[in-house]
């Protein structure tokens, strides 16, 4: 039975491009971001395709690729396009798929909708949460709105270990944690490969 994931984080640069890649090749995943807001000349897209090694993957194009690296709404303001949520279709595939967001869970796409409402029904959703002060209480609006809204939710720990925080963000919310991914030097897709092998079979029972 193929999955669709949803890749979405406690907020901005917290690691969910690198997650996306090792969810991907982990699974051999298709990969789509429906928004893409700036570095389209290095998207999150080719990030993620730089990164897997195997062959079965595909890269699906952005419903949305704006100029500006901005908050989506704000982003197609300035490129005069309305995102509407409606025009995002998840691509009809035989394979698995990973679909990465943009910044955190209510990141507004226009002036009624956020990331949150393109998120599918049946999508397994994983939260990447990395540790900062004020991070468990991003982490655990982000899970609650979750669990509210009927979704399945796991999490990807992103830095150094922090075990207070995370013993508390999994006894209150009761989520599976699918890994941790370290503080790496650097990311290649050798050190995906390591850690697509680590998450294989966590993700695969999801």
């Amino acid at each position: 039975m193929t999955k669709k994931l949803f890749i979405t984080g406690i907020g901005t640069d917290v690691g969910k491009t690198i997650a996306s890649a090792i969810v991907v090749e982990a699974l051999k995943a298709d990969y789509f971001k429906p928004v893409q807001a700036g570095d389209l000349e290095y998207s999150d897209t080719d990030k993620v395709k730089e990164l897997v090694s195997n062959s079965l993957s595909k890269f699906h194009p952005n419903s949305y690729a704006l100029k500006k690296p901005m908050s989506p709404h704000a982003a197609a303001q300035i490129d005069g396009v309305a995102i509407e949520p409606d025009a995002i279709k998840f691509p009809i595939i035989d394979n698995h798929l990973v679909v990465e967001g943009a910044g955190g869970l209510l990141v507004p796409l226009n002036n009624e909708d956020t990331i949150l409402d393109i998120i599918e029904p049946g999508c397994h959703v994983i939260v990447v949460s990395r540790h900062y002060l004020g991070s468990i209480n991003h982490t655990l609006m982000t899970l609650w709105i979750l669990q509210e809204q009927g979704h399945k939710v796991s999490v990807i720990f992103n830095g150094k270990e922090h075990k207070t925080t995370e013993d508390v963000i999994k006894n209150m919310t009761g989520v599976s944690v699918i890994g941790r991914i370290d503080d790496e030097p650097y990311f290649d897709k050798r050190v995906v490969q390591e850690y697509a092998e680590l998450f294989k079979d966590k993700l695969e029972s999801l």
